[in-house]
């Protein structure tokens, strides 16, 4: 596989970013205004979802026209009816007699511990993200989604470091799947190409890393912590033709993604959630285990470009705040 170098766009997708300036959260939404196949995949055992339900291939709704990311804990759902408006507004979504209604499922991430969690993205803010929507390489670090993420929560949040969201795309044979990604997971994120771990949890003096999984081995315990604290959520979108079962199974394969860039993943306090939107814009059908091999490789390169984004809050250093390369 030859992956085209850079970031490159995926044909019928959008992608804009809501960032509060009262305390670091936001939103991130992925247009789809002419309708795309959706698919998803939820990992770990404390999800915050919305119309994941009607992405199955048993159920009969084949489209849907956006997939909200939302900072804010499952009060940042209410982010999904401003995506909803904004969608209706401009006539886009399944017809119903007179009406449209857009299908915009949704996923939610923990950052209410970082700053004033009373405030949270709303209707508003998902508005404001499908206006700052275009098929321009979006920002990346601590925007939108990621704007209040962290990472390497594992022994205790004052141990912790800044997540954030990122971004990347591989192109072969004039097919290209792009992965979005807020990272805000239990563990630590990990370079796949050299195994070193990036950002995470802390030593007890906050000036270099722990390792998570090598402390967890060694018989380090962990702190208690709430289900929920953590999660990581994404998208993955291609250009290639799919059905709904095939785009379910890129969702699924793009959790490869994370396997390998963050450690660990999927746990009890994680509720990593994957969606897949498939446009058809390329017009061409690629072999299900090429497109999977690419969609875990786009994910875990925008994990670690998230956290190359990144920058300090508060008492959460960045990977560059430590010196640490990224």
């Amino acid at each position: 596989m030859h992956p085209t170098p850079g970031l490159s766009a995926v044909a019928g997708l959008r992608v804009g970013h809501f960032t509060d300036s009262r305390r670091p959260t936001g939103c991130t939404v992925v247009l789809a205004p002419e309708g795309a196949v959706g698919g998803v995949d939820v990992r770990g055992a404390a999800p915050g979802t919305r119309e994941t339900d009607l992405l199955s291939p048993l159920n009969a709704v084949e489209h849907v026209h956006a997939v909200l990311l939302a900072g804010g804990s499952a009060f940042g759902l209410d982010a999904a009816g401003g995506v909803m408006r904004w969608l209706e507004e401009r006539g886009i979504g399944y017809p119903v007699g007179p009406h449209r209604v857009p299908i915009v499922p949704a996923a939610i991430l923990f950052d209410l511990s970082v700053g004033d969690g009373g405030i949270r993205p709303d209707a508003a803010a998902g508005y404001a993200a499908c206006e700052a929507a275009s098929d321009a390489p979006c920002a990346e670090g601590n925007v939108g989604a990621g704007a209040g993420a962290l990472v390497g929560k594992l022994f205790g949040l004052e141990r912790a470091m800044r997540g954030g969201f990122g971004h990347a795309s591989v192109t072969v044979a004039g097919i290209t799947v792009g992965a979005w990604v807020a990272v805000n997971a239990l563990g630590d994120v990990v370079d796949p190409r050299s195994g070193r771990v990036l950002a995470g949890a802390r030593t007890a003096d906050g000036l270099d890393l722990l390792d998570s999984t090598q402390a967890l081995l060694r018989g380090e315990l962990p702190q208690p912590m709430q289900p929920g604290a953590a999660t990581t959520i994404g998208v993955v979108g291609t250009d290639a033709v799919l059905t709904k079962a095939q785009a379910n199974k890129l969702a699924q394969t793009a959790h490869d993604g994370l396997a390998r860039s963050i450690s660990p993943v999927h746990t009890q306090s994680d509720g990593d959630t994957v969606f897949a939107l498939a446009t058809g814009a390329s017009g061409l059908v690629a072999h299900p285990t090429l497109l999977g091999t690419m969609a875990a490789e786009a994910m875990a390169r925008a994990v670690v470009r998230a956290i190359e984004a990144a920058t300090g809050w508060g008492p959460y250093p960045a990977a560059r705040d430590l010196g640490l390369p990224a």
